[in-house]
């Protein structure tokens, strides 16, 4: 199994250790072109990814959140690739627009408990 961690913050969690106890082998990028690039070569299983809402910013308009275009791309590069993504507290409602566009294979609010993590890598 592999997984794509795309870190964007130092909020990220890091689960390393349990990707690596799971037999799941990780690989990190720092950026939503990094991580399109990767999913390109190398389909992952799963792909790991914080959600920031687009407050009016670049993401608004075309897109909801910084995840819009990944998610279009794996639907190309990575169609079973399984999406699991960190949301703060205060931006989770914003989160149920993605999953009107987007399948999404767990939802996790920040900071997130490694038991619900290990629960969606083994269901």
């Amino acid at each position: 199994m592999k997984l794509l961690s795309v870190i964007e913050s130092p909020l990220h969690p890091n689960f390393s250790p349990l990707y690596a106890e799971l037999g799941i082998t990780e690989t990190r990028v720092d950026s939503m072109r990094k991580a399109m690039k990767e999913a390109g070569k190398n389909p992952p299983d799963f792909v790991v990814a914080e959600f920031f809402y687009g407050w009016g910013n670049n993401y608004a308009g075309v897109n909801l959140s910084n995840l819009d275009v990944l998610l279009y791309a794996l639907e190309k590069f990575a169609p079973d690739a399984r999406v699991i993504v960190f949301a703060d507290k205060d931006e989770r409602p914003h989160v149920d627009k993605l999953l009107d566009i987007f399948p999404l294979h767990g939802v996790l609010v920040n900071p997130p408990r490694e038991a619900d993590m290990r629960a969606l890598l083994t269901c």
